[in-house]
């Protein structure tokens, strides 16, 4: 199963005719077994943007499990995107205190007092796209850990780790 095999739940859910819950019913996803938060992130809310699609669309979603990890602050500093947006974490890091508020005052709040992220963002094993590579891509978060390298790059509260969801093989 992959993104691309989706189509018709995603046309279903673009229409507006499925809830979260709804979708996460549905029986493509049976066989997944992914956290809510994994599944709303991954497949709800990105399953048919189309670069996440270009740089996604190919994996083997069912081969896929995800654990909730601690990630050291230092291994996010170098840690790619996909192709399609490459770049797009940094533009975030160039005014993390702004993008950390932007859509919620809360986020920011949480920042300042936490120096970490409120949702964890979604990794995944450089691996399953390709078997030479390694190391983990962020997969879906890009604005956090944007704001995490601005912050920490403007010497701003950052905690040594970050809890995030890791997808590997």
């Amino acid at each position: 199963m992959n993104l691309y095999g989706l189509g018709p739940l995603m046309e279903r859910r673009q229409d507006g005719g499925l809830s979260f819950e709804r979708f996460r019913a549905d029986p493509a996803l049976a066989g997944l077994r992914w956290p809510d938060a994994v599944l709303r992130d991954f497949l709800f809310e990105h399953g048919d943007h189309g670069p996440f699609v270009d740089d996604y669309g190919h994996l083997d979603l069912s081969a896929i499990t995800w654990t909730l990890e601690a990630i050291p602050t230092a291994d996010f500093h170098t840690m790619p995107t996909g192709e399609s947006e490459a770049g797009l974490i940094e533009h975030f890091a160039e005014n993390p205190v702004y993008w950390a508020s932007v859509k919620l005052p809360e986020v920011g709040r949480y920042w300042e007092e936490n120096g970490t992220w409120l949702r964890p963002p979604l990794l995944i094993d450089r691996r399953l796209l390709n078997p030479a590579d390694s190391g983990l891509q962020v997969l879906e978060g890009r604005t956090r850990v944007g704001v995490l390298r601005g912050r920490h790059r403007e010497q701003l509260h950052v905690a040594f780790e970050h809890r995030a969801w890791v997808g590997r093989s």
